[in-house]
């Protein structure tokens, strides 16, 4: 058995040494605090994610009466591809795929170059914090453009996406709820109006993709749509921003910035994953019975996945707690895996090797001001803040 409170402050700080102790005691324990079966060691972690017997979809027998004050919320989840099993995740993905290509991706470099750029030129001089300036800014704007929707538009997109996401971490509030709950009715409101916008005067954008997806047939309908816009907001948007915070700490405390070069940066890039993700935990309930490191999983249980623990196996990856930038295979699983692989993969991989690159050419001086704090917001494993000077 596990005790660790996620909120205890040495964990926030570095919960890699509790992972070590429980890779070794387990490697799956129950979490004690958590009430749930977990996870830390790459294998397991690797073979559960992919593992058909298990969804993120809560199980009916599970499912509890949604509280009045949660209702827009869960009508955004309910619509969402991380809450979806086959055949209903298998359908809305290859839509959204049909949409969210690989030719779209990499169009977006130009865009990212050119916000990159913009907001390099406005940082402050002497110290100021990296996160909201550029880290924050890069992801929202870029999703802006993806969607299609005005960048005007960023300070709200950052404020719905905060609040909304805020629900997964450890020991949430009624004011937590309250504020996801209104920002789904915001986020609702403004995509029903923008998508009917869209319709009638389709642009080069995402949702005017999204509209025009088909596969076999089938289209998505507007709940769906609404839900991966919110999805490919607050997943990519969050999760980008502090994989970029958490890499720049990182590159600044091991004098490893040279690492960015053309030749080198996929590289750099998926080791910060593996070193530094920005997300420690995510869950999976069993539909069937699982036998699983000495335990039994029944079905209706959840199981926490840690992918910041396996990450740092040493069974898979030599000197684990060393950032190498040089190192090989095998692939870390920040991103997850199976059948929820995370769909914006592609995008966020091509926001950190422009994004990262680009800071440190403009700012090769850069240092960091004050000692780095990670917050207590876990599962999410980022900065407070990252104040910085040039």
């Amino acid at each position: 058995m596990l005790i660790q409170s996620p909120h205890d402050p040495g964990f926030v700080q570095n919960p890699y040494a509790v992972y070590d102790r429980a890779r070794v005691d387990g490697p799956v324990l129950f979490w004690k605090d958590y009430g749930m079966l977990a996870a830390f060691d790459h294998a397991t972690v690797h073979g559960l994610l992919r593992d058909k017997r298990l969804s993120r979809a809560v199980p009916d027998t599970q499912r509890k009466p949604v509280p009045d004050h949660l209702k827009a919320f869960h009508a955004v989840e309910r619509h969402s591809l991380l809450e979806l099993k086959p055949p209903e995740h298998t359908r809305l993905r290859r839509l959204v795929l049909h949409a969210f290509t690989s030719r779209r991706i990499a169009g977006l470099a130009r865009d990212i170059n050119a916000i990159c750029a913009e907001l390099l030129a406005a940082l402050p001089v002497g110290d100021f914090d990296l996160i909201p300036t550029f880290c924050a800014q890069v992801p929202v704007r870029v999703i802006a453009r993806l969607l299609g929707v005005p960048e005007t538009m960023g300070a709200d997109l950052l404020r719905w996406s905060s609040a909304m996401v805020a629900m997964y971490q450890a020991g949430r509030t009624r004011a937590i709820e309250d504020a996801a709950n209104t920002a789904a009715v915001e986020f609702t409101d403004f995509l029903s109006s923008y998508i009917e916008t869209r319709r009638n005067d389709p642009r080069d954008d995402l949702i005017t993709e999204l509209i025009a997806a088909e596969a076999e047939g089938q289209t998505l309908a507007l709940d769906e749509m609404i839900g991966t816009c919110v999805l490919l907001l607050n997943a990519g948007h969050e999760a980008t921003v502090h994989s970029l915070g958490n890499a720049v700490k990182c590159l600044l405390e091991t004098g490893t910035a040279q690492a960015l070069g053309p030749d080198t940066i996929d590289g750099t890039v998926e080791e910060l994953l593996r070193f530094t993700p920005p997300l420690h935990m995510f869950t999976r309930y069993a539909y069937e019975e699982v036998q699983i490191g000495g335990h039994v999983l029944r079905p209706g249980e959840e199981i926490a996945l840690m992918l910041g623990a396996a990450g740092r196996d040493p069974a898979v990856f030599a000197d684990p707690h060393r950032f190498d930038p040089k190192r090989k295979k095998p692939a870390h699983l920040a991103f997850g895996g199976g059948l929820h692989f995370c769909v914006g993969a592609p995008l966020a991989r091509l926001e950190m090797q422009i994004a990262l690159p680009a800071l440190f050419a403009h700012a090769p001086q850069l240092r960091i001001g004050r000692a780095p704090r990670f917050a207590d917001s876990y599962h999410f494993h980022k900065l407070e803040q990252l104040k910085v000077a040039i």
